[in-house]
């Protein structure tokens, strides 16, 4: 850059000066407005003309604001040129316009451009990001790149006298160009409020209605203060959340914090008409440097009656901290070269100053609060607590909190009730250190109410009679109320508790010993309670009785617990009984319909053995059954079924079924007939009784079995050494339906085969699934033995079942 280029012809918008005339926005130019009687419309009335002057009046007005924004953006340009080249403001002038015409650009975009290179700030940073994410330096509709926008803004928002000005700028020349149609600035009060500072693009009535917002309503704006973030939606009429506009702008919204030096000023909410997808990170950092300049707004021009900005203040909350009674910290914020914020210094500490370590206030007057305390960094600690506080102006009250100290590496700690609240740029911290031994009688109310237990003592010489505040409610007396003596108690007692009570009084008085006492007390309100009273006299050195002291606690809930649990166990030990006979009687039927070791089957070329094992015990008496019967036509029955449930209901239900299959297998039909008979037994002539079968009938001449099942496992067929399941045949349990259909399948047998029917109590396990413990059956039964009883004590001898149910198997071998 030198200093000594020949000044350019150049007009008068190119130089930085002023235009002579009007001047309206147009794109990246300052066009000029037509002379006043040139282009005015004709208008035949009196009203007519004088809207046309006042449309004309608006355009000059807006000309000259944009006029101004753009001339301070120069002129600050200029200002640099003439501190670098150490020039004269002619001669910066004419640099700042020949830089321009050899650049190809305007001289406020050069303007923005050096103060991008100078300033390395907020706005820097998001012009740069925009220009880096889009590899161009795209100009949008109006004509100025992304850094006029945001410098004419910038600029705007300085020469601005109220925060009003600055909504009104940061619309016309940064957020307009968005697409965006109205803004708002939020101040935030002491009591977390928000307050309307400024807005632009809203009705009057709306802005009115608006000006306002208590603490605690949930609006868009507040939702970016409670996360200290920019907060985004795409349509606000879709969110529900409530907001200034919320009628007319439906559309997206933006919000984001205003703060400098970790503190938050205020909330900037930018509207647009319409639902927007989700916008590219480069919108937000635009939006969050704009948020910026409205900080140093709200830090610069306080709103009407905010307190917060009244810097003086500091000096009130200095004396205000002095006139209290409880230890407290006067907290300023402490910030980097960066304004950031870092920690916060400990401006006041009043004469109650109590430190947790012992440390005297000099030492901890003046220093920072993380060097004076730095465990408060822990997270959640007592110094977020205060970042908090500052930058939301949220009050802080909690109770029972531990405040850490750090002295010559020792930890130490201490409780207190912390209130916190900011003043202007002031932070008040109030602690007040509990006492161990405040904490000790706190702990004992508390033990007390919780016990439902009252103390008391009497003094036997003045007959004076103390007792705390818990014995009188549990009287049911008022405080002022005079308490009861113990030698008066019968008269407040039930009849028939006088005698212990007075055996009580003899053993506390007379034989002076400590006693206790359980009662039913008669309240005045008329409500009986159940006592009990523990105590003990209180003697002097020559054993000369002075005072009784005790307790009473109420025990009625506990009275009436052992009362019920009395009477429950009365009724659990008599509906025990009633099921042991039940179950006995149940163990005693089952023995005699099905015993352990049945008398042998005599048919010439086939050999039948059943095993039969009940569970262990008598609560668990299943309905499991076998048969083995030589029908008239010389066939042979052969079933195995196993009835849902336990008990005496269970062995009952299976005699019926055993029985109805017995007297129906007489007719001849073959297996699925018979279970389909057996099902209509089951569902109309038992009371709800479901059961699984296994039904098969064996001719001896022919050596075919035909068999069919009932929801039950299939038959295990063993022939010489290696083992098969039969198929799974269709066909529903018994009872569930009044109407099914089975089938029915036959097998020939050969000489030595071996069939085993069996109940699932053999096989079936709380850990395994129904496969696996199939397969473990088919690998058992493979063994070779000598004999078919010797096979089935195997399998029961090896069976791995755990569901401790009856357990019955039938196996018949050809011979």
């Amino acid at each position: 850059m030198s200093n000594t280029a020949p000044p350019p012809e150049t007009s008068p918008r190119e130089d930085g000066d002023a235009p002579t005339g009007p001047h309206t926005v147009t794109g990246n130019e300052i066009a000029p407005v037509p002379p006043r009687g040139e282009s005015a419309p004709e208008h035949a009335s009196a009203v007519g003309r004088l809207a046309a002057t006042v449309e004309r009046l608006r355009h000059e007005i807006r000309a000259a604001h944009a006029q101004a924004d753009g001339r301070a953006l120069i002129e600050t340009a200029k200002g640099i040129l003439i501190e670098r080249l150490h020039c004269s403001p002619t001669e910066a002038a004419r640099q700042l316009a020949s830089l321009a015409d050899h650049a190809g650009v305007s001289v406020m975009e050069l303007a923005a451009d050096i103060l991008d290179r100078t300033a390395a700030d907020r706005l820097t940073e998001a012009a740069c990001d925009f220009v880096t994410e889009t590899a161009a330096p795209a100009t949008p509709p109006d004509g100025k790149t992304v850094s006029v926008r945001l410098r004419t803004a910038e600029s705007g928002a300085c020469a601005a006298d109220d925060t009003q000005a600055v909504a009104r700028s940061l619309l016309e020349h940064a957020l307009a160009p968005l697409g965006a149609t109205a803004v708002a600035v939020w101040a935030i009060a002491p009591d977390a409020s928000l307050t309307l500072a400024g807005s632009a693009g809203f009705t009057d009535h709306e802005a009115t209605r608006w000006r306002h917002v208590p603490p605690g309503v949930a609006t868009f704006a507040r939702q970016a203060l409670a996360d200290l973030d920019w907060t985004w939606t795409s349509d606000l009429s879709r969110s529900g959340t409530p907001s200034i506009g919320r009628h007319d702008l439906t559309g997206a919204r933006a919000a984001a914090p205003a703060g400098t030096g970790g503190r938050i000023h205020g909330i900037l909410e930018i509207c647009w008409p319409d639902p927007l997808p989700e916008q590219p990170p480069r919108l937000r950092r635009q939006i969050e440097a704009l948020a910026e300049l409205c900080a140093h707004t709200l830090e610069t021009h306080p709103v009407p009656g905010d307190p917060t900005v009244t810097h003086p203040a500091t000096i009130d909350l200095v004396e205000i901290a002095d006139c209290l009674h409880d230890p407290a910290l006067v907290l300023v914020p402490h910030v980097d070269e960066h304004r950031q914020l870092v920690d916060f210094r400990v401006h006041h500490v009043n004469a109650r100053f109590l430190d947790p370590a012992g440390r005297p206030a000099n030492l901890i007057h003046g220093a920072l609060l993380l060097e004076a305390y730095p465990l408060a960094a822990t997270p959640g600690g007592l110094y977020d607590i205060v970042e908090r506080v500052h930058a939301t102006g949220e009050s802080y009250r909690a109770e029972s909190v531990t405040l850490t100290a750090l002295v010559d590496d020792v930890r130490l700690d201490a409780i207190a009730d912390v209130a916190l609240s900011r003043h202007a740029n002031a932070i008040l911290l109030v602690w007040r250190i509990e006492h161990e031994a405040a904490r000790l009688a706190r702990l004992l109310q508390h033990a007390q109410r919780l016990g439902r237990i009252g103390g008391f003592e009497e003094d036997l010489a003045t007959g004076a009679v103390t007792w705390n505040d818990s014995l009188f409610a549990l009287h049911g007396l008022p405080t002022t109320a005079i308490p009861v003596a113990l030698a008066d108690l019968p008269n407040h007692a039930h009849p028939d508790d006088t005698a212990a009570l007075a055996r009580f009084l003899h053993t506390l008085v007379h034989r002076r010993r400590h006693a206790t006492v359980s009662f039913r007390l008669e309240r005045t309100d008329g409500v009986t309670r159940r006592f009990r009273i523990v105590a003990e006299p209180v003697l002097d050195s020559d054993n000369r009785l002075l005072a009784i002291r005790g307790a009473y606690q109420d025990v009625s809930a506990q009275h009436w617990t052992e009362v019920a649990l009395a009477a429950t166990r009365d009724r659990l030990a008599h509906s025990e009984q009633q099921v042991g006979e039940q179950n006995r009687l149940a163990r005693q039927l089952q023995h005699a319909i099905m015993p352990s070791t049945p008398a042998p089957l005599n048919v010439e070329g086939l050999q039948v053995a059943v095993r039969y094992r009940p569970a262990e015990s008598d609560t668990a008496v299943g309905g499991d059954w076998y048969d083995a019967l030589v029908l008239p036509s010389k066939k042979i029955l052969l079933c195995v079924g196993d009835v849902a449930g336990h008990g005496i209901h269970a062995a009952t239900s299976m005699i019926v079924l055993r029985n109805a299959l017995r007297g129906l297998a007489i007719t001849g039909a073959g297996p699925a007939q018979l279970l389909t008979w057996l099902n209509t037994v089951t569902h109309h002539l038992t009371d709800q009784v479901t059961a699984t079968v296994v039904c098969a009938l064996y001719d001896p001449g022919t050596r075919t079995m035909r068999w069919a099942r009932a929801g039950h496992l299939p038959p295990v067929w063993i022939r010489d050494d290696t083992t098969q399941r039969l198929s799974l045949l269709d066909g529903p349990l018994l009872g569930a339906f009044a109407e099914a259909g089975y089938a029915e399948e036959e097998i020939h047998l050969a000489l030595g085969d071996t069939l085993l029917l069996y109940t699932d109590g053999l096989i079936e396990r709380r850990d395994h699934c129904l496969e696996s413990s199939l397969d473990q059956l088919l690998a058992a039964a493979r063994a070779v033995t000598a004999t078919l009883d010797e096979r089935l004590d195997r399998l029961l001898t090896h069976s791995r079942a755990d569901t401790d149910d009856d357990t019955c198997v039938v196996g018949i071998q050809i011979t």
